[in-house]
């Protein structure tokens, strides 16, 4: 990648920079530092967006034949196992909607258990330190891609 999200305004610099921390923090499964990164993931606006855009990408990437529900399965459980034993209230229905609304199949206007924003920020960085960890591209050129898609979207909406 030629460009970088260092260059964009303020509020989205600060969710990719929380997201990196975030993911670091899980990565490196330091309570304090994830706690930290995931306040602040939860108060910037449109972080759900931007997350939700890289999980897709990354979803895309590991799984360039399509996704199927045992695909989907796999994700979850591997996040959910793998982010367990220091993450001990890992909810894995946030994790099935984070992963179903990445990829447009959830409306949260009719899921009346629909999360609250703070647990779906507390829940996405650690699907994307899983799914990075099958991957050898940082997560800066993921957040590249998902602020480019993202701005492309709303100039042709």
């Amino acid at each position: 990648m030629t460009t970088t999200w260092r260059h964009l305004p303020a509020p989205a610099r600060e969710i990719a920079v929380a997201a990196t921390e975030a993911v670091a923090a899980a990565r490196g499964r330091d309570r304090d530092a994830y706690d930290e990164a995931v306040d602040r993931l939860a108060g910037a606006d449109r972080s759900g967006l931007v997350l939700g855009a890289v999980v897709r990408l990354l979803l895309e990437e590991t799984h360039p034949d399509g996704l199927d529900g045992d695909d989907i399965r796999q994700v979850l459980e591997a996040c959910v196992r793998g982010a367990a034993s220091w993450q001990p209230d890992i909810d894995p229905h946030v994790v099935l909607v984070l992963l179903a609304g990445a990829l447009g199949v959830y409306d949260p206007d009719d899921d009346a258990t629909r999360p609250e924003p703070a647990a779906l920020a507390r829940h996405a960085p650690l699907i994307l330190a899983d799914l990075l960890a099958g991957t050898d591209r940082p997560l800066d050129g993921w957040l590249t891609a998902a602020f480019a898609e993202i701005r492309r979207t709303e100039l042709h909406d």
